[in-house]
Parts: C-alpha cells; sequence; structure tokens
C-alpha cells in the first residue's frame, strides 16, 4: 500500500459580529508574528470574503493553531486543502 502524498491542512478564520477588526490584526500579528500590513491584509479578507487561509502546514500544527484563534475568541476550523 503507497501512501499518499501529505496534502497540507490550513486554518481558516472566519468572521463574526463580535471581534474588531483592530483586534483580528493584533491577534494574527501577535501570535503568527505577520506585519502589520500581511496581518490587516488578511483581517479585510476575513471581513469583506466572510473566511481567510491564515496559516497552512500538518493537521497537528493547524490543529494547535485553530485552538490558539479559539483562545483569542475568534472562530477558526481547520480544513485540508484539495
Amino acid at each position: 500500500m503507497v501512501p499518499e502524498p501529505d496534502v497540507p491542512w490550513v486554518t481558516v478564520v472566519h468572521n463574526d459580529p463580535v471581534n474588531l477588526m483592530s483586534y483580528v490584526t493584533y491577534v494574527f500579528q501577535s501570535y503568527f508574528g505577520y506585519s502589520k500590513d500581511k496581518a490587516h491584509r488578511l483581517m479585510l479578507d476575513v471581513h469583506h470574503k466572510g473566511r481567510a487561509i491564515v496559516s497552512s502546514g500538518s493537521r497537528e500544527e493547524m490543529e494547535r493553531d485553530v485552538q490558539a484563534m479559539h483562545g483569542y475568541g475568534l472562530w477558526a476550523t481547520l480544513q485540508q486543502e484539495r
């Protein structure tokens, strides 16, 4: 049996009516270490498109990122990229 290639997993942050845009930008900067510009662009994707992929990697890493986003009060899910 040949194992399938490791398809990357992603962390998706979804828009919500609760968190301020400035707070979401802050979370992306502080947790992921993104520049203010990158964090702001991702926040705008969440705000305008309803979601943004904020990180990718192994399933374990993405589970950790999703839990961290929940800890900050953000709505996040993980999914496998196709």
